[in-house]
């Protein structure tokens, strides 16, 4: 039996609303099937457009096999390509983020214009034709001031996602923010687990002190039910939807994308050990509504996001083997606040840095258990961890077509 027949077999045979079989977690050639199948082919938080401010502004990234370079043409529009010269195959930007009039690759100095295409190759002979051999595209989609890539040859239609994730962000302006902190961690463990530990908060209190001052444990917020049947969050919700800030829970028929505003615990209004803002300046000039908690943006495979009336949090989520994976955490801010006067980084970052630091040594944990001969799947809560069943039955029925070597119907191929 092949891997991809069991994994097929096994997704068909798998007991609802409990965890996935071992090969799911630690496996290689799952692992694998993971990669070209959701990975290669699906839509993925790159990074923001702040961090490209001026034309040649570029940054790079890794997916699995493929190195890409983001970066912001003479036109001032946003393009991604492989990362990968087409004279010998070196990697065009060697380093995270950088400006550059022009790509050089530094092995033997060809030179690619913004847009892609060769504009330099040395002693080639008169036969050759540059037109022929211009940086690779990716396909790239700017939204609210995130960008996204996709590898596959035929991308899968970005309109749903923009329409629903457009209005909830745009107030907020992040296109013209600034990344005030960055950091990536490795977490030994596999994506998934990553993701089943991000969506639900059923370890909070025994685990997150310093998260649990301001962010509300209730399955309303991490979960799917919604909340509307809670008072307090449907009073949160109007009170933003009258300032003119979309709120409502929402989420994509694919179950792939989700939005919702909720409230942070007793009036807190920022991420911070006090609940105050960590940030003296709005993040949005255009957002002046007391009050409006963070709002949430999860997106299957790679983004979850909070952002608050003064800073946005942001986290990118990249898998680098069946047991290791890379959580990348961004803190945005006014791009005229000013370090030391507006803000104080260690304030800022303190409770997202010690949070995320708590998941990797609970997602390692979750690993080492999983690698037991004796590990089998196990029951999610029905009240604490249905944003892990959602989870789980997304990767669940997203994947199986592709098994069989279809896609999902929502997620018809366009050209």
């Amino acid at each position: 039996m092949t891997a991809r027949d069991e994994m097929l077999s096994l997704i068909q045979g798998r007991k609802p609303q409990y965890s996935l079989p071992q090969p799911f977690y630690v496996d290689q050639q799952f692992f694998d099937l993971d990669m070209e199948l959701i990975w290669y082919r699906d839509w993925l938080f790159a990074g923001h457009d702040c961090e490209l401010p001026k034309t040649g502004s570029y940054f790079t990234l890794q997916v699995g096999a493929y190195p890409i370079v983001v970066l912001r043409d003479k036109d001032g529009g946003i393009r991604a390509f492989h990362n990968s010269c087409r004279h010998r195959g070196s990697r065009v930007c060697n380093q995270p983020k950088g400006t550059a009039p022009k790509l050089v690759c530094p092995y033997h100095q060809w030179t690619y214009n913004l847009d892609g295409k060769l504009a330099f190759a040395r002693q080639m002979g008169d036969d050759f034709d540059p037109s022929d051999h211009a940086l690779k595209p990716v396909a790239c989609e700017s939204v609210a001031g995130y960008i996204f890539i996709c590898l596959a040859a035929e991308p899968a239609d970005f309109k749903p996602f923009r329409d629903l994730m457009s209005p909830y962000f745009t107030p907020h302006n992040l296109s013209e923010a600034k990344v005030a902190h960055e950091s990536t961690i490795i977490e030994k463990g596999n994506w998934k687990l990553v993701w089943e530990n991000n969506r639900e908060c059923y370890h909070c209190a025994g685990s997150h002190p310093e998260l649990c001052k301001t962010y509300s444990e209730s399955p309303n917020v991490t979960g799917v039910s919604g909340g509307g049947e809670d008072p307090e969050m449907a009073g949160h919700w109007a009170r933003c939807e009258a300032a003119g800030l979309p709120a409502q829970f929402q989420i994509h028929d694919s179950g792939q994308f989700r939005a919702i505003r909720a409230p942070l615990l007793r009036d807190a209004e920022s991420y911070t050990m006090s609940g105050k803002r960590a940030v003296r300046r709005p993040l949005s000039d255009a957002v002046t509504a007391e009050k409006i908690g963070a709002l949430m943006l999860f997106n299957y495979p790679s983004t979850w996001n909070h952002v608050l009336i003064d800073h946005a949090v942001t986290f990118r989520v990249i898998p680098i083997g069946p047991n290791e994976t890379a959580v990348t955490t961004k803190w945005l801010v006014h791009k005229d606040a000013v370090e030391g006067v507006d803000y104080d980084l260690d304030e800022l970052t303190h409770v997202w840095k010690q949070t995320n630091d708590q998941d990797r040594r609970i997602v390692e944990e979750n690993a080492f258990g999983i690698r037991s001969p004796a590990y089998e799947p196990g029951p999610y809560s029905a009240l604490h961890e249905g944003g892990v069943v959602q989870f789980v039955d997304w990767y669940a029925s997203f994947i199986e077509p592709r098994l069989k070597g279809s896609a999902p119907n929502h997620l018809k191929q366009v050209a």
